[in-house]
């Protein structure tokens, strides 16, 4: 049994835990205000590009602008984003999950990793059996940097768009942010650039664009590749920042279970002890008394 002095430092021990827990809790719930706003900021933004985009695909001669080609062949890069620390709960492992079952589920793939995120890195790094054509870690630092995007947007259209050796497709996984208790591994496509679905033929806006249609969509379609990308690490910025603040919660709340249970330990063992000094005390007087 554990003396009064162990159990003691294992309460202080636990505190001190406590305290961390919900200093951590407090931070994130911060961060994650400021991670939200810039996420809802830019999500009506990003939808009016896309349903601009897609009436000038409609206007357009697809031909003209490969980002807009489907191709049928095997080779696909993933984009793999994930969280740069981790005591977030299952955030990072989710996202790493859903990547590792989509190539499973697609042997016929000549996959390819773009890795976002140290854990994702960190991750691959000790699976040699996929392939990582690059990685970009310690960008969800203060702010999310459109800088960012735009780096890795012109990756992957100069991949998409390389004369020899182009990919045929590229996918986004990552986490969208639902709500402060919910984020959802997902899987987009980026390129060839989806389109909104529409009748052929079709016309969903009634716009007058200049100098031409396929001058416009040919300077907007990269643009729209880094909202996109832009977007997703936003939407792992807040997703991250949510699922550490419940994960901080639950450890917090689960320090204070484990306190109350010491506590009463503690009591018990104290109570205890005294009584067996008591009986001792009485035993030696009754012994005394006896002689």
């Amino acid at each position: 049994m554990p003396s009064l002095r162990d159990i003691r430092r294992k309460i202080s021990s636990v505190k001190k835990t406590q305290q961390i827990t919900r200093a951590m809790q407090m931070v994130s719930a911060a961060k994650l205000q400021r991670a939200q706003d810039r996420l809802l900021t830019s999500r009506p933004y990003s939808s009016k590009l896309a349903e601009v985009i897609g009436d000038l695909a409609l206007r357009a001669n697809p031909e003209r602008h490969p980002l807009l080609q489907r191709r049928d062949g095997p080779h696909t890069l993933i984009v793999v984003i994930t969280a740069d620390r981790g005591l977030c709960g299952a955030f990072n492992s989710n996202a790493l999950r859903t990547a590792t079952t989509l190539i499973g589920q697609h042997p016929e793939w000549h996959s390819t990793l773009i890795v976002v995120g140290r854990k994702g890195r960190d991750f691959f790094r000790r699976r040699p059996q996929y392939t990582v054509k690059s990685q970009y870690v310690d960008i969800f630092g203060r702010q999310v940097s459109f800088g960012v995007a735009e780096e890795i947007a012109k990756e992957l259209i100069a991949a998409y768009t390389a004369p020899t050796d182009a990919v045929d497709q590229v996918l986004l996984v990552g986490n969208t942010f639902v709500s402060a208790l919910r984020q959802q591994p997902t899987t987009q496509p980026l390129l060839p650039i989806p389109l909104p679905p529409t009748q052929p033929g079709e016309v969903v806006f009634d716009y007058i664009y200049e100098p031409s249609v396929d001058g416009l969509l040919g300077e907007l379609l990269p643009r729209y590749v880094e909202v996109l990308i832009f977007r997703a690490l936003l939407e792992t910025a807040a997703a991250e920042h949510a699922a550490r603040m419940t994960a901080m919660r639950a450890a917090t709340d689960n320090a204070g279970e484990l306190i109350r249970q010491l506590t009463l330990f503690y009591n018990k063992t104290r109570q205890a002890a005294i009584t067996k000094e008591i009986l001792e005390v009485v035993s030696g007087a009754e012994a005394l008394k006896g002689a």
